[in-house]
């Protein structure tokens, strides 16, 4: 019995099983084998299986497999994917683990299209689709709807050169002062209704097209509005490849989080609503872990409609770093070998900090 006990327990004396003596180091009686750099617990004591298949089961090579895992479940996720390459550039790849928990608990279907009745609340925005309208018209007329004028609006800046243009309403519990101003029942509208998290009127030019893209956070859905449309099947937005064509008065309420595009082939400028919406969970707990990270991480992401509003801390960071890509941009029409060797420079310098420092 000793010695089975022994053998199973895999102790070693001299580089022999010992089943009586224990020890420290590499004294008599040892453990012959180590977890992740710890004692390996009683139910590995004495396995055949080699040191480094209990080292890889080490939790922080777990948290890096749970990362791989969710990463590849939302590249694959879906019909329309990123190219591989793109995908791991893309920022939908840092929020993959939380988007994954996102889908876990979603109270609604995992597909493109979701029923706009799974949110009631918001049929009070399509009741009222003309007051809205008409004060859209408004700061139209006037030259509001328009592109950020510098390196501070991270989540849609790629948009710009689109044509595509925007003025923000709401933000994650903010209601921005020039939208109190200048669309005062549209606002009102929008904070009397706590699902909705974020809104903007966005326009989109006669040949405006937006490329396939995906949105980082799982947190919200997406809910679009028409109010100044073509009203044809030439304007519509793609998602996961589903077409949806935008018309006056009617909603759609979309997972942003699947690839979508859109394009507007007509000569008539589109304007819609254009909301983040409380995605529905099943649990209490975690609808109040998703509401604390939009309050206080996504809101951080907040930017202006003009130059005396507060720009959130992401915005303020992707600001530094669209200035000094703005000075590569200037060094590599002037001298490509300084800006290559620059660049590597910068990419030496990270990794060297990221797996050395």
């Amino acid at each position: 019995m000793r010695e089975e006990r022994g053998r199973l327990c895999g102790w070693r004396r001299h580089g022999r099983r010992d089943a009586g003596r224990s020890g420290r180091g590499g004294e008599p009686g040892q453990y012959n084998c180590r977890w992740a750099g710890t004692r390996v617990p009683p139910i590995a004591k004495g396995s055949d299986l080699p040191e480094l298949f209990w080292t890889l089961l080490a939790p922080k090579f777990i948290v890096v497999y749970l990362f791989v895992a969710s990463a590849l479940y939302v590249h694959l996720r879906g019909r329309v994917r990123h190219t591989f390459v793109r995908q791991l550039k893309d920022h939908s790849t840092i929020m993959a683990p939380y988007n994954t928990l996102m889908y876990l608990f979603s109270a609604v279907p995992s597909k493109p299209f979701i029923d706009v009745q799974k949110v009631p609340e918001l049929a009070k925005l399509r009741e009222n689709w003309q007051i809205i309208r008409e004060e859209a018209l408004g700061l139209m007329g006037e030259g509001q709807i328009r592109a950020a004028t510098g390196h501070n609006d991270m989540g849609f800046n790629s948009f710009f050169k689109e044509g595509w243009k925007r003025f923000y309403l709401t933000w994650y519990g903010h209601a921005l002062p020039s939208a109190q101003a200048l669309c005062p029942k549209t606002v009102a509208l929008l904070e009397s209704l706590p699902k909705v998290n974020g809104a903007m009127f966005a326009l989109l030019p006669p040949g405006g097209k937006l490329n396939g893209h995906r949105d980082p956070f799982a947190g919200s859905l997406r809910y679009h509005l028409g109010l100044v449309t073509p009203n044809s099947d030439d304007c519509r937005i793609f998602i996961d490849g589903q077409p949806y064509a935008w018309r006056d008065g009617e909603d759609v309420l979309f997972d942003e989080t699947f690839i979508h595009s859109a394009e507007n082939k007509t000569d008539v400028t589109r304007i819609i609503l254009f909301c983040d919406v409380e995605r529905p969970l099943k649990t209490r707990w975690m609808a109040a872990l998703n509401r604390w990270v939009s309050r206080n991480i996504i809101r951080a992401s907040a930017t202006q409609n003009v130059e005396t509003e507060q720009v959130g801390t992401f915005n303020r960071i992707y600001a530094l770093f669209g200035r000094g890509s703005d000075v590569l941009t200037r060094l590599k029409r002037k001298n490509r070998t300084v800006f290559r060797a620059v660049k590597y420079a910068l990419i030496a310098g990270l990794v060297y900090w990221i797996f050395v420092a």
